[in-house]
Parts: C-alpha cells; sequence; structure tokens
C-alpha cells in the first residue's frame, strides 16, 4: 500500500523531511516504524525513544499497534502539551 507520511517538530529535523511517499507492506504503525528505522540512521535515530513520540492515522490519535488497513496517512510527531 501506498501512505503518506508526515513527521513533526524534531522528528522531522532528525529525518530531514516533512512529508513523504511510503510503499509498504506494513500491517500495523509499529511495523511501518520498524520498516522506516531499517531504512537509514537518521529514521533509525529519529524512532529510538518511542515514549517520545505520538502518532495519528488519517488525523485520528491511535496506538502504535493501529492496523493500516486502509489508511492514507500517517503523521508522526512528539508529544503535545496544553496551555
Amino acid at each position: 500500500m501506498k501512505l503518506q507520511v508526515l513527521y513533526f517538530a524534531w522528528l522531522r529535523e532528525r529525518i530531514g523531511l516533512g512529508r513523504e511517499d511510503v510503499v509498504t507492506e506494513a500491517a500495523t504503525v509499529a511495523d511501518l516504524i520498524a520498516e522506516l528505522r531499517a531504512r537509514e540512521d537518521r529514521y533509525d535515530l529519529a524512532f529510538s525513544d518511542m515514549t517520545a513520540v505520538r502518532c495519528a492515522v488519517d488525523q485520528t490519535l491511535m496506538p502504535l499497534d493501529t492496523s493500516l488497513v486502509g489508511a492514507r496517512e500517517v503523521a508522526f510527531f512528539p508529544p503535545m502539551t496544553g496551555g
């Protein structure tokens, strides 16, 4: 499947991209992260501490075990704070 993957804040800085189209066989968000980490060191570094990363699938906050079936977009960003 083809997904648009978005990176925000320091994830974007570490990876060097704000968005990219990714062709993947990943079944879940966690599988997608594993594929990305295996690509290059910059992805591995960006996703090295998953306690500092949140994700949204099609603009809805979701856990990492979320299925990607039917998904079009996955976004990764640091935890948000209110104020």
